[in-house]
C-alpha cells in the first residue's frame, strides 16, 4: 500500500496536512495575529520519515495509547504478555504500534478524511480482530475534528489517541513555557516510579498539576517533574465530563486553540523526554511542544475502578477529540 499525503482546507486559510503513514498530523496551519499562519504541529519533513525513530509526532497511538504495566493484562480469564518497549512497560501499542501501520484512505475530500486500519488477531500480541476507523474533519470554524471508531469480532482492548506536539507560537519556536493553559480536571491518576497508576485518584488542589484557573505551563513545570523524575508534566488528569477539557493561549501568536472531548481521560506531556530531532527546517528539543492525549486512563485493564477498555464484539468503541482554533 503506497504512502500519501492530503490536506484538508477551508476559507479562513487553514490547512492540515495529513499522511496514511500512522494517521500523522504532518502540517497545522492556522491564523494567528495579523492574519499570518503559524504551523503549529511539530512534525517531520515529509511522510515517509514518519516510517522512522520519532517522539510520536502527530500520529494516531495504539492498539492501546499510553503504558500498560509489566505489558501484561488478563482478559477473559487469559493472560496476555505483549511487548515491553517503555523499561518493564508497554507504551503505545509497542514497537509495532498503530503509528507504524499504513492505513487504507476509505473516503477523502477537502473537508474530510477517514483512515481504516485491520488489526489482526495476534497484531502486536493482542487479542481480536480489530478495525480501527479515524476520521479527521476540518470545519468552516477552524475546528479539527477527531472520530474514533474501533469494532471487534471477539473481545480485546483499545485506547486510541492522537499523540501531536503543539507550539502555538509555531512548531519552530522552540519554547512553550509562556502558553497559558487550562484543564478542566480536578484529579489526575497518581503514578508508581515507572508512570504506571497505582489506582489512586489524586486531588489538583493546592499542587502544580492544579490548571483549573489558568496559567503559563512553565510556571510549576519545575516541580511537577520533582515529583515524578518527569523533568516536567507527563500526567494523566481526570477530566470532568464530556465537554471542554482544556485550553491553551500564546500571547505572541494570539492563538487559542480549545479542546472538546468524550474520552475521559487526557495526559499532559511537555516533552521532558525528547532528544534533539530534526524535522521541518528545525532542530525539536526538549520541551519545544506539549500533547494534550485524550484517551482512556493508562493501565486501565488492570485498573478496576478505572473507565474501561474493553471492546466487546457487537459494541463500538466512539471517542471524539476536536481542537478548535479561534
Amino acid at each position: 500500500m503506497s504512502i500519501i499525503t492530503h490536506v484538508l482546507s477551508n476559507a479562513n486559510g487553514m490547512a492540515v496536512t495529513v499522511t496514511n503513514l500512522g494517521c500523522a498530523i504532518i502540517k497545522l496551519e492556522v491564523p494567528g495575529n495579523g492574519e499570518k499562519l503559524y504551523d503549529v504541529a511539530l512534525g517531520l519533513d515529509k511522510a515517509e520519515d514518519y516510517s522512522g525513530g520519532h517522539p510520536f509526532f502527530g500520529v494516531v497511538a495504539g492498539r492501546f495509547a499510553n503504558r500498560i504495566g509489566g505489558g501484561k493484562f488478563t482478559l477473559a480469564g487469559k493472560e496476555y504478555q505483549l511487548d515491553t518497549n517503555d523499561g518493564a512497560n508497554h507504551l503505545h501499542g509497542g514497537k509495532g504500534g498503530f503509528d507504524k501501520k499504513v492505513w487504507t484512505v476509505a473516503q477523502s475530500s477537502a473537508e474530510k478524511i477517514v483512515f481504516v486500519y485491520e488489526s489482526p488477531d495476534g497484531d502486536a500480541k493482542y487479542p481480536g480482530n480489530l478495525t480501527a476507523r479515524v476520521t479527521y474533519t476540518l470545519t468552516a470554524d477552524n475546528t479539527l475534528r477527531i472520530d474514533y471508531n474501533s469494532t471487534t469480532d471477539s473481545i480485546t482492548i483499545c485506547n486510541l489517541t492522537n499523540h501531536s506536539y503543539f507550539n502555538l507560537e509555531g512548531h519552530d519556536a522552540q519554547n512553550i513555557m509562556d502558553h497559558e493553559l487550562e484543564i478542566v480536571a480536578d484529579h489526575t491518576t497518581a503514578v508508581d516510579e515507572t508512570l504506571i497508576p497505582t489506582g489512586e485518584l489524586l486531588p489538583v488542589d493546592g499542587t502544580a498539576f492544579d490548571f483549573r484557573t489558568p496559567k503559563t505551563i512553565g510556571r510549576d513545570l519545575e516541580e511537577a517533574g520533582k515529583l515524578n523524575n518527569t523533568a516536567g508534566y507527563d500526567h494523566n488528569f481526570v477530566l470532568r465530563g464530556e465537554g471542554k477539557a482544556a485550553s491553551v493561549y500564546a500571547p505572541q501568536s494570539g492563538i487559542r486553540m480549545t479542546v472538546f472531548t468524550n474520552s475521559p481521560g487526557m495526559q499532559l506531556y511537555t516533552g521532558n523526554m525528547m532528544s534533539p530531532t530534526k524535522g521541518k527546517g528545525t532542530t525539536y528539543g526538549r520541551q519545544s511542544g506539549f500533547c494534550l492525549e485524550t484517551q482512556i486512563f493508562p493501565d486501565a485493564i488492570n485498573k478496576p475502578n478505572f473507565p474501561s477498555c474493553v471492546v466487546e464484539k457487537g459494541t463500538p468503541q466512539e471517542f471524539y477529540t476536536e481542537f478548535k482554533f479561534s
